[in-house]
């Protein structure tokens, strides 16, 4: 259940990057406004999953391998690291007809900073894991 919600916030987050910033997009295929509106849907929940997924496994993993990294900069380098994450997801979901843009590093470092901020306010204002504690 934990994994299904992570999902659905990194899709409501890309959306909102996608929207909000330039150089990040969410490419669909479609043609009818109607089939668009969902193709889009169904897109940003597979990023999300993608997201998550990158973040689950392979984020943790490189955490570990810059630890001395991470110490030397007082963890500012996790900026790197979640722009590195996000530009792995979209060169997963590059190799279809649907999936993320990042038009560079630098982008990669604002979209992921947004996707970061966006999720934790989602997480508290969205029901749902914190709204069980109050």
């Amino acid at each position: 259940m934990s994994f299904l919600w992570r999902t659905v916030i990194n899709a409501i987050a890309i959306w909102l990057a996608a929207a909000l910033l330039a150089g990040v997009s969410i490419v669909t295929k479609g043609n009818t406004t109607d089939s668009n509106v969902l193709n889009t849907i169904l897109t940003c929940l597979v990023i999300g999953a993608v997201l998550a997924l990158v973040n689950g496994f392979v984020k943790p993993l490189v955490k570990l391998l810059t630890l001395p990294v991470y110490m030397l900069t007082l963890g500012l380098f996790g900026l790197v690291v979640n722009a590195l994450m996000l530009l792995l997801t979209a060169w997963f979901t590059k190799h279809t007809d649907w999936g993320l843009q990042v038009d560079g590093f630098w982008w990669a470092v604002a979209g992921a900073l947004f996707i970061s901020v966006a999720g934790m306010i989602l997480e508290r204002v969205l029901p749902g894991k914190y709204s069980r504690r109050r």
